[in-house]
């Protein structure tokens, strides 16, 4: 795995996959994503009525927001060369300070292949190395596929929930690296 410091453009690499800042073509992936998500999640996280945001927000979004290139990376299969959704760390401010939150989705079409899985220990990896000693993700209680990914990497749920009667209980999981 090729790990590039905190603050300098992050690149990770595994046997399958390169995690990698997103480029400004790639917004048809994310809005890919926004379309294909649950609709038990809440609707700022959904396309919206008006067809929000488009491929040229997410364009703008790509090019202005930090966080596309340091924190949610693009997640590509380096065999096909697709990009095929995001892994990374995002400072939520839903846990400890200092401690950032591991987040990752990915395309339906690829799930159950061990890309999240194999793409969030390459984000661990790269944590560890960057001096974290604890990480933080939360998940809804209903996604069972992402509480399973979780805790193949060895994440625990803890005794904190954030409960929302429409949308399902938000669960805390954390992780000692």
């Amino acid at each position: 795995m090729t790990v590039g410091a905190p603050d300098s453009e992050v690149v990770l690499e595994t046997s399958r996959l390169l995690l990698r800042p997103w480029r400004v073509a790639e917004a048809v992936v994310q809005r890919e994503l926004w379309t294909e998500r649950d609709p038990r999640v809440p609707p700022h996280r959904r396309i919206n009525a008006d067809g929000h945001p488009t491929v040229a927000e997410l364009k703008d979004s790509i090019r202005t927001n930090r966080l596309w290139s340091i924190g949610l990376l693009a997640v590509e299969r380096k065999a096909s060369r697709d990009v095929i959704g995001y892994c990374g760390l995002v400072d939520s401010g839903r846990g400890s300070v200092g401690e950032p939150e591991l987040a990752f989705e990915l395309l339906r079409r690829v799930w159950c292949q061990g890309y999240a899985t194999e793409a969030s220990l390459a984000v661990l990896e790269w944590a560890r190395s960057s001096g974290y000693e604890r990480l933080w993700a939360t998940v809804w209680d209903w996604n069972t596929a992402s509480r399973r990914v979780l805790a193949k990497i060895g994440f625990t749920e803890t005794d904190r929930k954030e409960v929302d009667a429409v949308y399902g209980t938000t669960l805390f999981t954390t992780k000692r690296l």
